[in-house]
């Protein structure tokens, strides 16, 4: 079994307008890139694919781009590790380099909502970036029906894509603790 390597070059980019079939709750696209995961990997090959001209479709099956290290593993555990880490400096480290702060409190709902806000303008910008470079975005769990032919199911119904290439970027998921949500 030999392996096709993608070569960007303007003769490999197919224009065209979507098909839809007939049958209700399923169409099928196009494409000459699907990339199955929206992390770190998936997403950067994504909008570049596009930004060389390619037809790109990312399937997702999270409601959020950015997979998990931006939703729930990196970005939210440098930003609570960050702020919990000011409140150390506050609390034992600021009276030693002859600040003043008097009674330090944390408030958790305050450093929830900045971890909130932290990953909302990450992933935000990931789904503007996609926009921008006219990447498609397919909600749902992505199977390779064969190498040329992936098929999303998701809560709208199947979609199926007819693509050229497939790159699979699935990443990682949060092991689950029991008791821990």
């Amino acid at each position: 079994m030999g392996y096709t390597f993608l070569k960007v070059a303007s003769t490999s980019v197919r224009y065209g307008g979507l098909r839809i079939a007939t049958r209700q709750y399923s169409t099928t696209h196009d494409a000459d890139l699907v990339v199955i995961g929206s992390g770190p990997g998936g997403y950067v090959a994504a909008i570049k694919a596009a930004q060389l001209g390619l037809k790109t479709v990312c399937v997702e099956k999270d409601p959020t781009l950015g997979g998990t290290c931006l939703n729930v593993g990196c970005i939210p555990s440098k930003a609570l590790l960050h702020n919990t880490h000011l409140y150390h400096m506050a609390k034992h480290d600021f009276k030693n380099r002859g600040i003043e702060t008097g009674n330090v409190s944390f408030n958790f709902d305050k450093l929830m909502e900045y971890k909130r806000n932290a990953v909302k303008a990450l992933t935000g910008g990931i789904a503007m970036l996609f926009t921008k470079n006219k990447v498609k975005v397919c909600r749902g769990v992505g199977t390779i029906i064969n190498p040329k032919k992936v098929e999303v199911k998701g809560e709208k119904g199947v979609e199926t894509v007819n693509t050229k290439n497939i790159l699979i970027a699935t990443g990682s998921e949060v092991t689950p603790f029991p008791g821990v949500t």
